[in-house]
């Protein structure tokens, strides 16, 4: 994989651009599912793939749209634009305005508007309002979610007024009409019959990245209030980890000592997802949440999920899996470490129908979008 396109073949024969300033995580697999799903049983491939590597983050949303503007070809016959929201679709446009008169699509991951920060002081406002003129330059907005979508079009007008003088108006009525919901497409794949499942002992997962938005504090908090109480578990710490990872992973490291049965991040998709199989719960304590595959991951593999009944989860799963305090958080692992079976009988009685985030199902809407149904 090059860091400026994917594609051999001449951009003449492509009618689909895709442009991903942050091509790693959940951004890579949509645009590859995106690549495979399009081209599937074409003779010749549709698409054209631009990405940068998935690395300081910041940088890529201040600045990957002069420098993709030189990267996309001068000669070409796109009729469709995709991108992330990492990309400032108002700079492209204006930088090449050869752009301007083909179907836009902007894909919203997450948005930066009630992003969480430690101090609303720190909020870096451009991340924002890149956004916002991505909307009005865009002809379709997809959010990954309801709560994705209500959250960023409710907050237009309070974020505006971090400005202190000035204010554009009525931009919500612009941007609503172009917005739509389309979850993120999920591959399930087989992994055959389940053996030694051991339910004697309780196992936790926590299959999310190693950062403070994730809030991996209450987490290990929770934890270490079931060491003291006495109770017995086992615990699976998954997900990716970066450059600065919050102390409070190796402080936990330690103080679970022999109860941590799985550390770090997985070599292999196969490995993790049987290590979801074996486990009987996944938790999540994140203060933000758009979509969050990993849970919809564990669950589909057998964990009962516990999320905060907040953010998108109430749009996600049934009542029965939402927790409201981290005292009743606490009061149910402590139910579950008593009896670990109660866990697998409430995931196998557990009403979620997978099919609606599944690729299989989720294609012909993106084909549909892109008009290549």
């Amino acid at each position: 994989m090059n860091e400026r396109c994917r594609d051999s073949e001449s951009p003449n024969e492509k009618t689909v651009l895709l442009l991903e300033p942050f091509y790693g995580g959940s951004h890579k697999q949509l645009m590859d599912t995106l690549i495979h799903g399009l081209n599937d049983g074409r003779k010749i491939n549709s698409t054209f793939l631009i990405s940068l590597p998935a690395k300081k983050w910041h940088w890529r949303a201040r600045t990957s749209a002069l420098y993709i503007s030189q990267i996309i070809p001068k000669k070409h016959n796109f009729k469709v634009l995709f991108a992330s929201c990492v990309l400032n679709l108002a700079e492209l446009v204006a930088l090449r305005s050869d752009l301007s008169h083909i179907r836009k699509v902007v894909y919203f991951h997450e948005n930066q508007l009630i992003y969480p920060v430690r101090k609303e002081k720190d909020r870096d406002f451009q991340y924002g309002y890149n956004q916002i003129l991505t909307c009005l330059v865009a002809d379709i907005i997809l959010f990954n979610s309801k709560y994705n979508q209500d959250s960023f079009l409710d907050s237009i007008s309070k974020f505006l007024k971090l400005q202190p003088d000035f204010r554009p108006k009525d931009l919500k009525q612009q941007i609503a009409p172009k917005c739509r919901v389309l979850y993120f497409p999920l591959k399930f794949p087989s992994l055959g019959p389940l053996r030694d499942s051991d339910n004697t002992v309780l196992h936790l997962v926590w299959p999310h990245r190693w950062e403070h938005d994730k809030d991996p504090a209450t987490f290990f908090h929770m934890l270490l209030m079931l060491v003291d109480a006495g109770l017995n578990f086992h615990v699976s710490v998954l997900g990716e980890s970066f450059s600065e990872v919050p102390p409070v992973f190796a402080e936990a490291r330690t103080r679970l000592g022999n109860r941590v049965v799985n550390w770090g991040h997985q070599k292999t998709k196969h490995e993790y997802y049987e290590i979801l199989r074996h486990a009987h719960i996944a938790i999540s304590t994140a203060k933000h949440e758009f979509y969050g595959v990993a849970m919809l991951e564990a669950t589909y593999y057998g964990c009962f999920p516990l999320c905060p009944n907040a953010l998108v989860y109430p749009e996600l799963y049934p009542n029965e899996c939402l927790y409201n305090s981290e005292q009743e958080l606490f009061k149910i692992l402590e139910n579950f470490c008593q009896n670990p079976n109660l866990a697998r009988h409430m995931r196998h009685s557990l009403k979620m129908d997978f099919k609606r985030f599944s690729v299989e199902y989720l294609l012909n809407e993106y084909k549909h979008v892109l008009l290549l149904d």
